[in-house]
């Protein structure tokens, strides 16, 4: 599997293309910030959330499609990175603000998560989420028809399903009798892209939604907030079943929430759970109709020596992602990603430092709140390497097992900032007695150089090829190795 690392980690990236780049100097609006992004399952389609409320959808270009009348000769080969070319489809208002009366609570309609569904024909079915509702969209083709030669003015180049005017009923006796009938004719035909809702999840969360997951018998998905997580059908809006309530009898025996759930992507039976004390539990919905009791759970005890007042803050996992195969699942807490094996519970198989350049300046990062950010995480589809973001709009991407670091610019230049070769040891320096981790060539910036506000949160990797899609404010980058 190392041979296949290196064609993942440590290629050089190049710039793909660049939706809603914005300009120097040019204001961005809070409701135009991308909350969320994910690729369907063959990664012919690509969705993002933005904080306003909508999910804006892409489509792979084919580019090897010919028009009548084109060079019947073999197309010249393409530049790498061509296949992977996407453009804009369409766009649509998932969610509204809403306000909760009897809580007196504003909810906001940014989305959280975006989740798509299987489907069998032309149809794009995808699952949206904001803090309180969970919808379900139906994207299809829909033919729209201009008519024409009526018998009535007014009424010709009408669109068909436009309302009728009530212009026969004012007219003239003379001009309705004495004109002959003509049969409206369809002048022209377009197909346009509708988006509609076709269920709503609602009233079952007192707390705010992190994570959607579809099952794989794609017939069920998972919706968690901070103390329960839900299992709903896909056909059924009115029920859903709790399936895990860590929530104490007593509030102030409260010590952890859940912050991240996800289905196994080949057992419909098996999901996988992660808490703010940097826990990952497995639950078989086999065992019990409520998962209370774990089947594994995955966490690295840390020492009592390299305790602090932020050492809980920073082992809260941020968000889990299984490998495409289900035998690893890969965490993301604010210091490290984590790579864990199903098969050993005790340790990870592998951590990756992404962030041990701030561990001197916590104290600063709690007081302006950055430390409370939560960083997405992701793998390839051959689980051969992985990313994740920081900040300056940057991400990094790790070999799985080649032990490769690259730090990536959300820019037209992503490898401008790419890591430099580590300086010289100090021999008197103090080492870590376990060792050196995975990635510990952490990029080591100064004091002045970090912008906390330039944060890339959310990034996906295509399922079949080495194509990162990260968002870095309002604007979506796309790259390819």
């Amino acid at each position: 599997m190392s041979s296949m690392a290196s064609s993942s980690a440590s290629s050089e990236w190049q710039f793909l293309q660049c939706f809603g780049e914005r300009t120097p100097g040019e204001d961005i609006q809070e409701a135009d910030i991308i909350s969320a992004v994910e690729f369907d399952y063959d990664g012919l389609h690509l969705a993002t959330g933005d904080r306003g409320g909508r999910v804006v959808l892409f489509e792979r270009v084919n580019p090897h499609v010919r028009t009548v009348g084109m060079d019947a000769r073999a197309p010249p080969p393409l530049p790498r990175g061509a296949s992977f070319e996407y453009r804009y489809m369409t766009e649509f208002q998932s969610h509204e603000p809403e306000f909760d009366y009897l809580k007196s609570l504003e909810i906001e309609e940014k989305i959280n998560k975006v989740r798509w569904c299987r489907s069998s024909n032309n149809t794009r079915m995808l699952l949206s989420t904001n803090d309180k509702t969970v919808k379900l969209w139906k994207v299809y083709e829909k033919k729209v028809s201009c008519l024409s030669n009526f018998n009535l003015e007014g009424r010709n180049n009408a669109t068909a399903g436009s309302p009728r005017p009530n212009a026969l009923a004012n007219s003239p006796v003379s001009l309705r009798l004495s004109q002959p009938l003509r049969l409206p004719r369809v002048t022209s035909t377009e197909v346009l892209l509708a988006a509609r809702c076709k269920r709503v999840f609602a009233n079952a969360h007192t707390y705010h939604i992190n994570s959607i997951s579809v099952n794989s018998d794609q017939q069920t998905f998972l919706s968690a907030d901070d103390l329960r997580i839900n299992l709903w059908n896909l056909e059924i809006t009115e029920q859903s079943f709790n399936i895990v309530d860590i929530k104490p009898a007593n509030m102030e025996d409260l010590t952890e929430v859940i912050t991240s759930a996800e289905f196994h992507p080949q057992h419909c039976n098996v999901f996988a759970y992660s808490s703010s004390k940097g826990c990952i539990r497995l639950a078989d919905m086999r065992n019990a109709a409520l998962c209370d009791r774990h089947t594994k759970a995955f966490e690295e005890q840390e020492s009592q020596a390299n305790k602090s007042f932020f050492s809980e803050i920073i082992a809260s996992i941020s968000d889990i992602t299984f490998s495409r195969d289900g035998r690893y699942i890969l965490s993301r807490d604010y210091m490290t990603l984590k790579l864990w094996d199903l098969a050993k519970e005790n340790a990870p198989v592998a951590t990756y430092n992404v962030h041990e350049h701030l561990r001197a300046r916590l104290c600063d990062l709690y007081e302006n709140d950055s430390i409370f950010d939560k960083f997405d995480c992701c793998m390839s589809g051959r689980g051969d390497a992985i990313a994740t973001g920081s900040y300056n709009n940057l991400f990094r991407v790790f070999g799985a097992w080649n032990g490769t670091d690259l730090t990536l610019e959300a820019s037209r230049d992503p490898m401008r900032k790419r890591l430099q070769a580590p300086a010289k040891t100090n021999r008197f320096a103090i080492r870590n007695k376990n060792g050196p981790s995975k990635g510990g060539r952490a990029a080591e910036q100064s004091e002045s150089g970090t912008d906390y506000a330039s944060k890339l949160l959310h990034l996906a990797w295509h399922p079949e090829a080495n194509v990162v899609a990260a968002a870095a404010s309002n604007s979506l980058y796309m790259y390819c190795a």
